[in-house]
C-alpha cells in the first residue's frame, strides 16, 4: 500500500522530464553517429582489412596443411600427443560434416578478437597494478562490461557502425576484456615483495623489474585470464551472428529460427570443439610456465 501510494503522488512533470531526457539523449546519439559514424568506421579500416585477410589466408589454405600447422602448435604449447590428437580428430570431424568454411571464419575473428582483447588488456591491467587510483576507476567499468546483458552491446555499436565484422569485433572484444584486465592486475599484484626488493637491490630499473620479474611471475595469472577471455569470446559467437558476423554462430541462429535440430547441434558441437581445444591448450601452456617458474625459483 505504501509504494502504490508512492506511485500516485510521483509527479506527472518528473516522470515527463525522464521522458524529456531519454529522448534527448537518443537524439543525441542518433546525430552523433552520423556525424561522426564514418570517421570512426575509417579508423577501423585497419583492422578490418587484417580480418579479412586472415579469413581469407585460413579459407585458402588447404585443410590439410591448417591441420598440420594447428596441430604443430598445439603440441608446441602443450606437448601432450593425446591432445593433438584429439584436435586432428576433432577437424576432421568439422570437415566432414561441411562446417570447414564456418569454422575458419570463427578461428579468424575469435583468434583476432583475442589479439586485440591481450594488446588492450594486458597494459590497462598493469596500469591497474601500479596505480591504485587508476584500479579504483577501472575496476567500476569492469564491473559493468562483465553484468552488463551481450545484447546490450550491439545498440550502440550498431549504430554507430551498422551491421558487419568490425561492429562484431568490437562487441566481442568489449565482452570478453574483463578477464585478462583483471588477472594481469592480480598476478602482478601477487609478486612477492621480496622478490622485487632484490631486484631493485641488484639494480634493476622499474620497466626491468616490470618485464624480467613481474610479467614472467605473473604469467601462469596473465594465462588463466587469457583462458577465460578466449571463452568468454566463443560464448559471443552465437549473438555476434545477429549483425552480420559469418561463421559457426549463423547455421546456430538459422537453426533456432527455423527448428533445424541437426544443423544447431552439430555447428554447436564445433563451437564446442574449439572451445576445448583452445582451453586446453592455454591452461596447458600455463601450467608449463608454472612448473618453469617454479623450477626457476627454487634454484
Amino acid at each position: 500500500m505504501a509504494e502504490s501510494s508512492w506511485l500516485t503522488k510521483f509527479p506527472q512533470m518528473d516522470r515527463a522530464s525522464l521522458l524529456e531526457i531519454r529522448k534527448g539523449l537518443d537524439s543525441a546519439y542518433r546525430d552523433f553517429s552520423r556525424e561522426y559514424g564514418d570517421i570512426i568506421e575509417s579508423f577501423f579500416d585497419p583492422l578490418l582489412t587484417f580480418l579479412i585477410w586472415f579469413e581469407k589466408l585460413l579459407l585458402a589454405t588447404p585443410w590439410w596443411l591448417v591441420i598440420v600447422i594447428v596441430t604443430g602448435l598445439v603440441y608446441i604449447a602443450t606437448r601432450s600427443i593425446k591432445l593433438s590428437i584429439g584436435v586432428i580428430v576433432s577437424f576432421l570431424l568439422i570437415g566432414y560434416f561441411g562446417m570447414w568454411e564456418d569454422t575458419m571464419r570463427t578461428m579468424s575473428i575469435i583468434t583476432v578478437c583475442t589479439l586485440m582483447a591481450i594488446a588492450l588488456g594486458i597494459p590497462v591491467g598493469i596500469l591497474m597494478a601500479r596505480s591504485d587510483r587508476a584500479q579504483n576507476l577501472i575496476t567500476p567499468l569492469l564491473d559493468i562490461m562483465q553484468t552488463m546483458p551481450a545484447f546490450v552491446y550491439l545498440i550502440p555499436v550498431v549504430m554507430l557502425l551498422g551491421i558487419g565484422k568490425i561492429p562484431g569485433v568490437i562487441a566481442v572484444i568489449i565482452y570478453a576484456i574483463p578477464p585478462v584486465i583483471r588477472l594481469t592486475n592480480l598476478g602482478i599484484r601477487l609478486v612477492d615483495r621480496e622478490v622485487l626488493e632484490a631486484a631493485t637491490a641488484y639494480g634493476a630499473s622499474p620497466m626491468q623489474r616490470l618485464f624480467g620479474v613481474q610479467l614472467p611471475l605473473a604469467m601462469p595469472t596473465i594465462m588463466a585470464g587469457i583462458n577465460q577471455t578466449i571463452m568468454m569470446a566463443l560464448s559471443m559467437v552465437v549473438i555476434a551472428s545477429m549483425i552480420g558476423v559469418k561463421g559457426l554462430g549463423q547455421p546456430v541462429l538459422k537453426s533456432i529460427t527455423n527448428q533445424y535440430f541437426t544443423l544447431g547441434l552439430f555447428n554447436g558441437l564445433a563451437i564446442v570443439a574449439l572451445a576445448i581445444i583452445f582451453d586446453r591448450v592455454s591452461q596447458a601452456y600455463a601450467k608449463r610456465t608454472q612448473r618453469h617458474m617454479g623450477g626457476g625459483h627454487n634454484v
